[in-house]
Formats: C-alpha cells, sequence, structure tokens
C-alpha cells in the first residue's frame, strides 16, 4: 500500500458533469493536445509518452494507468489506499467506488485471462457490481493474529482480504505447482495408516496425495506480516501500513503470470513487487507517487539486480544505476 492522491474534479466542467462523463471529456481533450484548467482547455500538450517497462514511474496511477495500451498486461498487483488510515494519502471517502474505478481502469488493459489481485479490508467490495468488468474468482484472507491493534468496542480485525479476479471465464495462468504448500502431519499420517471411500464409485482405497504439497487455499495464516526486525523492512513508517512480506507477493507472480509477462504494480510503494518480478524473470511497470519511496525502492532493485544475473532474462548493465524518478530510465540489456 503506498501513498495515493485521491481523485478531485474542479471548474465549472466538474460540477456540472458526472464524474464519468467529466473523465471521459477530460481524457478526450487530453488527446487532442490540451491541458484543463478550471474545465476549459488552456494551453497545449505534448502527446503522452508510453509508459517504460522496468521503471518505477513517478506519478499518479489514476493519471499515467490509461498511458498503457489496453490489452497488454498480463498480471496487476493493486495494494493501494484501504480508506482505513489517517494519512491523507489514505483518505479515501469511498472506498468501494475508488476500487470500482479501478477495477474499470484496470480491465481495459488485461489481456485475456489476465489477473488482478486487489489488496483490501473486509468490506472493500461491499455494494458495487464488478461484474461488467472482471470475474471474482476468490477473496483470499491473509490472517495475521499478531496485530497490535486491539479493538475497544469491537472484535479486532485480524485479516486482509486479497481479491483474485481475472478477465473472461478462465485464466491465463495459474501455476499450482509452483505455489504448493507442505501437507499437515495429520494427513501424511493419513495418507499412511487410513483409508477413505471414494467419491466416485463408494469404493474404499487409500487417499492420495500429492508429493509437491497442496493448494495453498484461500486463507494464508503461514505468510507473517513484517516486524521492526524484519531484514526485507525499508522504513519503519512502512510498517503495518505499505511494505507487504516479498513472499505475499511472490506467490501472487508465480502464480498467475510465467516469465517475461507483463505485471502492473500501480501502487509501488517500496518496490516488493517491482523486486520479486526482477527476481522471477518477470517484466514489470511501476508507478509511484512518492519521492523518498521511489529512491528506497530503486535501491532495492539495484540490490536484487546485484544478486539476480540469470541468462536470458532482463536485466541492467553493471554500471548503471537504478532510475531517477525525474530522469529517463536505463537502457535495457538482455544477459547471455
Amino acid at each position: 500500500m503506498h501513498p495515493a492522491t485521491p481523485i478531485s474534479f474542479e471548474g465549472d466542467m466538474a460540477r456540472a458533469l458526472p464524474d464519468e462523463k467529466y473523465a471521459q471529456t477530460v481524457a478526450r481533450w487530453n488527446l487532442d493536445g490540451c491541458s484543463l484548467e478550471g474545465g476549459l482547455c488552456r494551453k497545449p500538450l505534448s502527446p503522452p509518452l508510453p509508459l517504460q517497462i522496468n521503471r518505477i514511474h513517478s506519478g499518479d496511477a489514476l493519471q499515467l494507468v490509461p498511458d498503457i495500451p489496453d490489452g497488454s498486461v498480463d498480471l496487476i498487483v493493486c495494494d493501494g489506499p484501504y480508506g482505513t488510515q489517517s494519512h491523507a494519502w489514505d483518505q479515501i471517502p469511498n472506498i468501494q467506488e475508488f476500487n470500482l474505478r479501478l477495477i474499470r481502469m484496470f480491465s481495459a488493459k488485461l489481456k485475456e485471462g489476465g489477473a488482478l489481485y486487489l489488496f483490501g479490508k473486509p468490506d472493500c467490495l461491499d455494494f458495487i457490481d464488478y461484474r461488467p468488468y472482471l470475474t471474482l474468482r476468490s477473496r483470499i484472507v491473509w490472517f495475521q493474529p499478531s496485530r497490535l491493534s486491539q479493538g475497544r468496542i469491537n472484535y479486532t480485525n485480524n485479516y486482509d482480504i486479497v481479491c483474485y479476479f481475472i478477465k473472461g471465464r478462465r485464466p491465463r495462468a495459474f501455476n499450482l505447482d509452483d505455489i504448493r504448500v507442505p501437507q499437515l502431519v495429520e494427513l501424511e499420517h493419513r495418507r499412511r495408516c487410513e483409508k477413505v471411500p471414494s467419491v466416485s464409485n463408494g469404493k474404499f482405497s487409500k487417499t492420495k496425495f500429492n508429493q509437491k504439497g497442496k493448494n495453498p487455499g484461500n486463507v494464508w495464516g503461514e505468510i507473517k506480516q513484517l516486524t521492526c526486525k524484519s531484514h526485507e523492512l525499508i522504513k519503519r513508517m512502512t510498517l503495518n501500513t505499505i511494505q507487504k512480506p516479498e513472499k505475499l507477493i511472490e506467490r501472487l507472480v508465480k502464480a498467475s503470470s510465467l516469465p517475461n509477462d507483463l505485471v502492473l504494480d500501480p501502487f509501488c510503494g517500496t518496490g516488493t513487487c517491482p523486486v520479486v518480478c526482477k527476481r522471477l524473470g518477470r517484466n514489470f511497470i511501476a508507478i509511484e507517487s512518492d519521492h523518498d519511496l521511489i529512491t528506497a525502492a530503486n535501491a532495492r532493485i539495484e540490490r536484487t539486480i546485484s544478486h539476480v544475473r540469470t541468462p536470458g532474462k532482463i536485466d541492467f548493465s553493471p554500471t548503471e544505476k537504478p532510475a531517477d524518478p525525474c530522469n529517463p530510465s536505463p537502457q535495457l540489456t538482455f544477459a547471455g
């Protein structure tokens, strides 16, 4: 999760038109080379440049994501505002409507069968109709029993929701063998000792278990949230508000993308998703509005690059530095 600027429409045009119509007008005028000031076309703008791959872009995701070509993204990992924190970047008046706007925008960018993982609180999708845009396959519960905050007049919320969407009816990638988890000891004992009836024919036979492990299911409690002593924690200020464990993002990227696929992270924060993509041989487009976090994320990527140089994967050359948020990205080279 990372700082994001809430959408605000200003001027006479904003007051005269509904949000959706106004947004369409803004998009049309911007494409015609104009900028809006107070609802009027004041001065020409240069045409928007396509977002470069394998770079963290400085800016607002709501303004930059539309520049990505439609149907070009394989996976989106969206850990944006939750609408629950006191920080200015998290103060979203209606988080459900905000998420619906994101879903609508992301659906155009995904390939058929592409996946979206949307982080949020249990009510992040309440009372909104996302069905015209994406198919909700599962609500993954990320269980965190060690949270310090304790409710005084309600039960403490000990989990976050990760909404798993796909575009269409079938995922283009779901690599179950890459994300299997170990079987419980009780199940291993059952495999050796117990016979159970088969669902198909009613006959008794030994239960079969996959030696690689089992499907992780949709309740994930073995991936712990970061603490002050976590080696991957970038800044103390990001603890419990922004930075997610690499293991959590790694499971999502492994499950729903293939090598050299394009992954979009619209709320980059400290760069966890780009780092995971770099390590797993995926391409990424990342967006972040906080320059301090961009600097920290680029430093993480540089450290990852220094340890990961696998033939055939996209990499920076040894003498290049991570991209400055205000300067063009370095040229990409193919190692090996």
